[in-house]
This record gives C-alpha cells, sequence and structure tokens, in this order.
C-alpha cells in the first residue's frame, strides 16, 4: 500500500498528508533503533571522542537525516520533500547556537570530556519529547488561530534584531535560578561518580554534578525551541515533516558539539546568518496572506545564507590569522663598502 494517500496543495500552499499510524509507528522506531544503537553499540564504554571520530558520526547523521528526503519524496512527493529539507537546514542551522551554550555549561561544571556523550544523550532523548510537544500544539493553534501565525513571525523578527543588535549573551550557569532551584529541590553533591545521575553517599541517594548539568542542557533547548519550533512551522504545517526534520536535526547535535564545541571564535558571522534566516522566515509567515513564498525559494535563500555564513566565518579567520604572522624586519640601512 502506497504512503501517497495525499499529498496536494492546502489552501495555505502547503502540502496536506495522510498519514497512516504505522508510519508514525516506523519513524518512531526507527529513531529509537538509532539511539539504541549509539548508545549501546558505538559509545557503550565512557570514551574521550575526538574530532576525527566526531567528523566521521556528524557526517552519518548528517546523510541520515538528508536522505530521509528521498523516503519523504518516495512516500508523499517532491513538495513535500522540499518541505522536510527546509525544516531540516533551519533546525539544523539553528541548532548550532544550541552547542556552543552546551559547550559552555560543560565546561563550568568541569564534566570529563569521556562522560560528556552521555549526558548529551539524555538531553537529546529529552529534546526529542518536548519538541515534539512544541510541533503538536502550535500545529493546533495555527489551525485554530490563524492570527498566530502574526504573532510567531512578529517573535522571530524581533529575535533576529535582537542577535544583530544585542551583545553577545553570555549564559552564567552558577548565577542560573533555574539551577538553584533544582539543588534546593535535589539533595546534590558535588563529586562524580562516573556516568551515573545518582549516587548513594552515605545511605542516602543523592544527584551527581551530570544530574544538574543534564537539567540545564533540557532547559536550555526549551529556550531554544521557543525559536526553533516557529521557524520551521514557517515552512511547513505537517506536523510528520515538521517532527520528522526536526529529529534527525537534533540527532546529529552530539557529534557536532564534539566537532566544534572549540570552534565558536571561527564561526563569526553565524549570529548574522541566523539572524537572516530567522527574519526571513518571520516575514515569510507575516505575509502569508498576501504572498505565498514557494518552498523552493525558501530552501535556497537559506542554503545561500548558510553557505555565506560559513564563507565568510571561514575568510575572515584565516585573514585574522594570517594578520597575526610575524613579519620579516627590514632592512633599510645603507650597504657599507
Amino acid at each position: 500500500m502506497s504512503l501517497h494517500l495525499a499529498a496536494a496543495d492546502s489552501k495555505a500552499n502547503f502540502v496536506d498528508l495522510t498519514v497512516p499510524g504505522w508510519a508514525w509507528i516506523a519513524l518512531l522506531a526507527f529513531i529509537a533503533f538509532l539511539l539504541a544503537f549509539d548508545i549501546l553499540v558505538i559509545h557503550r564504554k565512557a570514551h574521550e571522542v575526538h574530532i576525527r571520530e566526531a567528523a566521521i558520526e556528524s557526517a552519518v547523521w548528517i546523510s541520515v537525516g538528508l536522505a530521509f528526503t528521498a523516503v519523504i519524496a518516495i512516500a508523499f512527493g517532491g513538495a513535500a520533500a522540499g518541505e522536510y529539507v527546509s525544516g531540516y537546514l533551519i533546525e539544523k542551522s539553528l541548532s548550532v547556537d544550541n552547542v556552543f551554550v552546551w559547550a559552555l555549561i560543560l565546561s563550568y561544571f568541569a564534566i570529563p570530556s569521556k562522560y560528556q556523550h552521555r549526558v548529551l544523550f539524555w538531553g537529546i532523548f529529552g529534546a526529542l519529547a518536548m519538541r515534539a510537544i512544541f510541533i503538536f500544539a502550535g500545529v493546533a493553534l495555527i489551525e485554530k488561530f490563524d492570527w498566530v501565525l502574526y504573532v510567531f513571525g512578529g517573535f522571530l523578527i524581533y529575535t533576529a534584531l535582537k542577535l544583530i543588535f544585542s551583545g553577545a549573551d553570555e549564559i552564567d550557569p552558577s548565577s542560573s535560578r533555574f539551577l538553584k532551584f533544582v539543588n534546593r529541590l535535589v539533595p546534590s553533591t558535588d563529586q562524580l561518580d562516573g556516568q551515573k545521575l545518582f549516587t548513594r553517599i552515605n545511605g542516602h541517594r543523592v544527584a551527581t554534578p551530570l544530574f544538574a548539568v543534564l537539567l540545564l542542557v533540557e532547559f536550555t533547548d526549551v529556550l531554544f525551541a521557543v525559536d526553533s519550533v516557529p521557524a520551521v512551522l514557517a515552512v511547513s504545517r505537517e506536523q510528520f515533516i515538521v517532527f520528522s526534520s526536526n529529529a534527525f536535526a537534533i540527532l546529529g547535535l552530539r557529534a557536532l558539539y564534539f566537532l566544534l564545541a572549540d570552534a565558536h571564535a571561527r564561526f563569526s558571522y553565524l549570529k548574522e546568518g541566523l539572524a537572516i534566516i530567522l527574519a526571513f522566515v518571520g516575514v515569510k509567515m507575516i505575509v502569508h496572506k498576501w504572498y505565498h513564498i514557494p518552498t523552493w525559494l525558501s530552501l535556497t535563500v537559506i542554503a545561500i545564507v548558510l553557505v555565506a555564513a560559513i564563507g565568510f566565518s571561514l575568510q575572515s579567520t584565516r585573514t585574522a590569522a594570517e594578520d597575526e604572522l610575524p613579519t620579516a624586519p627590514h632592512d633599510d640601512a645603507p650597504s657599507g663598502h
């Protein structure tokens, strides 16, 4: 039986799919398999993830995410595949900032590299559940209250302007009210016990620093989801497409973290690129009643902005490195005879 049951433009110019229940089960089962294989096979033993391993894993996760485009195309058609790729690229690009926040949190708590993957694994697991809630709630709101689109669009433009005109928002874990609340609520210790989130001290069960880090990672993901979910809803209203594009983009974040955590300075134009993407999708939401920006155009704009931001960043880093190179002294003194 073909999945291509109903993939036609809706009144809002987005694909309108009839997705059978077994397709949702298959998607969730595949995601669960990937997570289980990652934690039980690849990262069964705690070890430090080096650049080469992170690069290979990141390439594999990105390949899996992009390969799912073919599944969407075969099942629902090219228009649905275009929406999926647009959503995937938006979520992937906006998630890079999340990676740098993780680096700050893990650095502040001095979590050894070999234990970081386990914390981020459970962080990703929780992020998938929360994104599902955000997505289904967001789609339901849009279907019932069309004016919510203007709110989402305005918020994305506001976030874009804030990214450009405000200074770097440094998150200080030590001043987090959320963390202080957790420490009051849950008996904790400042001692690690391997990869365990909880341990026993003098017969009492207490949380290790890994538990606090995990909760902070989940908390920051909620904050980032407030931006990213409305952004993806600007290019698709189909829950299956929005969730799958979010899920496959998020699954590869751990590998991306180990690849980019120390490279924040090399992406000096990333903030401007993300601001342009947010502003673009915000405008797309606001003008949807008067003009529908085609999916292919959205995909093209997002891809060009990402490539330009990365290109300018790398060029800027290269120029700065060349400027720091010592120059040979010029001997202008006249030669003697």
